[in-house]
């Protein structure tokens, strides 16, 4: 019989990441493109960015309940269908619409390759699954920086954007082909009953965690996704940014995942709050290569916000179970697709006012994107309040977390 070789389906999983992440740093390079090819304005550009925000959250909440029933396999096959719909009607775009309905598929596959993953890699990994999935999810920012460097070499020489999506059909024929070839684990180191899983999320902790995953996705996703936009016009350079800030992310999580677990993750969050507002703000007043530091600053701050997140649902309220896993990430990524196009809009509504007041062209641009950034301050300002109540009883969260372990041990 075959047996699972796991080091080929964590890489697996992990090649799935680094598509997942290029079609967030390839759209942020391209959008201001996409914006004068099809006449769209910056509140249209937020709704087809939402879209893939939307499409994210829906996979996550589809696959969380089915992956009990469906497995790992099944999900990732899903997803590579959605990547391959998606990347190709992208390239054959021709207007508003049709650019929805692919960033949609596009979304709805990168759900399901969290949906999928986050659990299969907690169950195969029980002993170290804070560590291990922070080392996944070295390949989201890993992503961004092949990303947002392809689309910044292929932009400067001329290349058109539909070649920059078309590059990300590499990667999904790769994990493509292993998914169909590969044999997947069966699921025995987490809570696999649905049902359970289902009466498990009345946690008033779960149920915290779920508010508070709605302002981390937000604070690290927005700034993100508008950073050509909002930092196009101050004299760096937003893909060397993205870079950057992606570049610090994926060493961090891929150093700190045996600190992260080695330290309480609720001190781990806490300071990450502290430094993403500090970050943020920094941000919106830094100029010339001051940006760079900043930049440098939210990396840090962000960079343990999801993993940590997902390993404290899969640790901390197990019983959830997958379904926990992907209702969090789901969460995180719908607060997104919200605040989207309510940022988009902002962001004109801002620039209309600088016009007003006087200036023009790139000054106008500059004195928006600080104000939108000014704006953004406030969501990381209300994560330092929750983790600080988190931290202040953190003492007693571990003790009943030790407790739940023990009975899921003699139950087992």
């Amino acid at each position: 019989m075959e047996q699972v070789n796991k080091n080929k389906v964590f890489f697996l999983a992990c090649i799935a990441l680094i598509v997942t992440s290029m079609t967030f740093a390839i759209r942020a390079g391209i959008l201001t493109q996409l914006g004068v090819d099809f006449e769209i304005s910056n509140k249209e550009l937020g709704w087809i960015n939402s879209m893939a925000f939307l499409g994210f959250p829906l996979a996550m909440l589809i696959g969380g309940l089915l992956y009990n029933t469906l497995g790992a396999k099944k999900l990732m096959t899903i997803a590579f269908i959605c990547h391959l719909l998606g990347l190709v009607l992208t390239i054959y775009a021709d207007g508003f619409w049709t650019l929805i309905i692919s960033t949609f598929f596009i979304g709805f596959a990168n759900g399901s390759v969290e949906a999928a993953c986050n659990p299969m890699i907690a169950d195969m990994y029980t002993n170290n699954r804070t560590a291990m999935l922070n080392k996944f999810h070295v390949w989201f920012p890993g992503g961004l920086v092949i990303g947002s460097l392809v689309s910044k070499f292929m932009t400067d020489g001329g290349l058109s954007w539909q070649l920059q999506i078309a590059t990300m059909l590499i990667p999904t024929l790769i994990y493509g082909f292993l998914v169909f070839t590969q044999k997947f684990p069966k699921s025995e180191n987490i809570e696999s009953n649905t049902s359970s899983n289902i009466k498990a999320l009345a946690n008033p902790l779960f149920l915290f965690m779920m508010v508070c995953m709605t302002l981390t996705a937000t604070s690290e996703f927005i700034p993100q996704q508008w950073v050509e936009t909002i930092l196009g016009s101050s004299g760096a350079s937003p893909m060397l940014v993205l870079a950057l800030v992606t570049g610090i992310m994926a060493l961090g999580r891929f150093f700190a995942g045996p600190i992260v677990h080695k330290l309480n993750p609720i001190g781990v969050l806490f300071m990450s709050a502290i430094i993403t507002a500090s970050a943020i703000y920094f941000m919106s007043i830094a100029e010339g290569s001051m940006i760079y530091v900043a930049a440098a600053l939210f990396a840090l701050g962000v960079c343990y916000f999801w993993p940590t997140m997902i390993g404290f649902i899969s640790e901390y309220t197990s019983k959830t179970g997958a379904l926990g896993m992907s209702l969090v990430g789901g969460a995180g990524m719908f607060a997104t697709s919200i605040w989207n196009p309510i940022i988009g809009s902002r962001l004109d509504t801002e620039k209309a006012t600088a016009v007003a007041s006087g200036l023009t062209g790139s000054d106008a641009d500059i004195e928006a994107g600080r104000a939108v950034l000014g704006f953004m301050v406030y969501f990381p300002v209300t994560l330092i309040i929750l983790f600080g109540i988190l931290f202040i009883i953190r003492k007693k969260i571990e003790k009943n977390r030790i407790h739940h372990h023990a009975d899921a041990l003699k139950s087992a």
